[in-house]
């Protein structure tokens, strides 16, 4: 699995920690982690969570990422604007039960983090627990386990109800204020990580010519 890493402006000064907890993880689960900053609060290029929430929509909808961790001082708005997009569906995961049901019940495919909001003694600790509850082993499988073939169908049904009432990436990259596509899309590593991965040429294009 392809997991993407997003630090928003407000907790850039914890990038660092929550990169290396994360790869340490699931890098011997198989998983292959790629950093797209913020790496420090001085970074030229500074994300909020709006433009977080953008980034991990461009990720996932290219197939660039399969998974992306984000979050911001609370989470909550990490989490809001990661859900503003088609084919994201972004849980806000405060400890290691938020992470292991958010993975068996709900299936998603990006998690909002609140790193200020709590984020005290034994920090890495609780992102050493929700990222082992939450990459190892298999997903989808339900909690409880007698409730597998209602949740799994609740899920496909959630799934084909965005389909209906998001409007696809490409629409919303062609209509999105330019500037500020540009902007989240700048990052010093996201060039060499997305193009290295996309998988949506129509996506990769349009990219490319934002970025010229």
């Amino acid at each position: 699995m392809k997991i993407a890493l997003i630090n928003e402006n407000s907790q850039a000064g914890k990038n660092e920690l929550v990169y290396n907890t994360l790869k340490d993880v699931v890098e011997p689960m198989g998983h292959k982690v790629y950093n797209y900053g913020m790496y420090s609060a001085d970074d030229e290029v500074q994300l909020t969570y709006v433009k977080a929430g953008l980034l991990t929509a461009i990720l996932i909808n290219s197939g660039a990422a399969d998974f992306v961790v984000t979050g911001c001082g609370t989470g909550e708005g990490a989490m809001l604007a990661c859900n503003s997009f088609p084919k994201v569906l972004c849980g806000l995961i405060i400890d290691p039960s938020d992470a292991y049901m958010f993975g068996q019940i709900n299936n998603g495919n990006a998690i909002a983090m609140p790193f200020a909001k709590g984020f005290g003694w034994g920090a890495e600790l609780n992102l050493q627990y929700i990222f082992k509850n939450l990459f190892e082993g298999e997903r989808g499988l339900g909690y409880p386990r007698e409730r597998a073939v209602p949740e799994q169908a609740n899920k496909k049904i959630l799934d084909e109800i965005k389909e209906i009432t998001y409007t696809d990436i490409m629409t919303i990259l062609k209509n999105i204020d330019q500037k500020f596509l540009k902007e989240t899309i700048s990052g010093a590593k996201f060039s060499e990580y997305f193009f290295d991965n996309c998988e949506n040429d129509e996506i990769a294009g349009y990219i490319k010519e934002v970025l010229k």
